[in-house]
């Protein structure tokens, strides 16, 4: 998904086309990766001071409810991503120090669970923790991630 498909996604769902909305799509498409409620606020508030985590929080609940934004659960904290588009039905692998993504092309639950007798499965979500090849260099040389 693109900056421009998210904010139609808006428009086209009877919501606000705000400043705070665009810049907030644009920290996602720039970044490429989870992001916590905090981080979204701290990138916002040099032109927004006065902007709440509360506001953040409302909005990246707004955006998820539309397929804009990804959320997951990952250290105890929500955080979120651009909607990858395309199969709604994916698996990521996710990097634990740059919390880039990698899409999975086929789905983990067939190969654990195929259909299940006497159950209908209507949802589940695989998220595999790691490091990107990037990541897992630097931590071996340095301790620190170069593309955060």
């Amino acid at each position: 998904m693109n900056l421009q498909q998210a904010l139609d996604i808006l428009k086209s769902k009877g919501y606000k086309y705000t400043g705070k909305r665009e810049r907030m799509v644009q920290i996602f498409s720039r970044e490429d990766r989870y992001l916590t409620p905090k981080e979204v606020l701290g990138e916002m508030q040099e032109d927004y001071p006065g902007l709440s985590v509360d506001t953040v929080y409302r909005n990246l609940s707004l955006f998820e409810d539309l397929g804009i934004v990804e959320g997951t659960e990952w250290e105890g904290e929500r955080r979120y991503r651009l909607h990858c588009g395309g199969d709604p039905h994916h698996h990521h692998l996710i990097c634990k120090e740059c919390g880039r993504t990698r899409s999975l092309n086929v789905c983990p639950m067939n190969a654990i669970l195929g259909e299940p007798e006497d159950f209908t499965i209507t949802g589940h979500k695989f998220e595999i923790f790691g490091y990107c090849k990037d990541c897992e260099a630097v931590s071996k040389n340095e301790g620190n991630c170069t593309h955060s």
